[in-house]
């Protein structure tokens, strides 16, 4: 073999192996750009959805402290009940005791049961 046809075999495969070296740095750029693109994707879909948990977290705070103030006007309703209840409870017991016709029916309901007792007994 002649130097000259060494000399064109060994540039040819300089020149082949540094074409798969640029094809394989192209690759691994374009490979590298794609898991970028998706990261990027990935990324973009997290914040989506990290925002609809933070709406949905803020519309259920909303709804549980409108839940809890419906539940404070219901025992404050609750409340102002038992007190008209019991408002009306001591105006009947008032309203008995000052009505001379509620005496004399307390009276007698008394009597009726001793008599009858005594009835039973003879």
């Amino acid at each position: 073999m002649s130097t000259t046809l060494i000399v064109v075999i060994v540039i040819v495969a300089i020149i082949v192996i540094a074409l798969i070296a640029f094809a394989a740095s192209r690759t691994r750029a374009k490979k590298v750009e794609e898991q970028r693109i998706e990261a990027r994707e990935h990324r973009e879909a997290a914040d989506s959805t990290a925002r609809e948990a933070d709406k949905a977290k803020l519309q259920a705070e909303e709804r549980a402290a409108q839940a809890r103030r419906q539940q404070m006007e219901a025992e404050e309703q609750a409340e102002k009940a038992r007190a008209k209840q019991s408002e009306a409870e001591e105006l009947r017991q008032h309203a008995d005791e000052i009505d001379p016709d509620r005496e004399t029916d307390t009276a007698a309901e008394a009597d009726t049961p001793v008599e009858s007792e005594a009835r039973s007994e003879r």
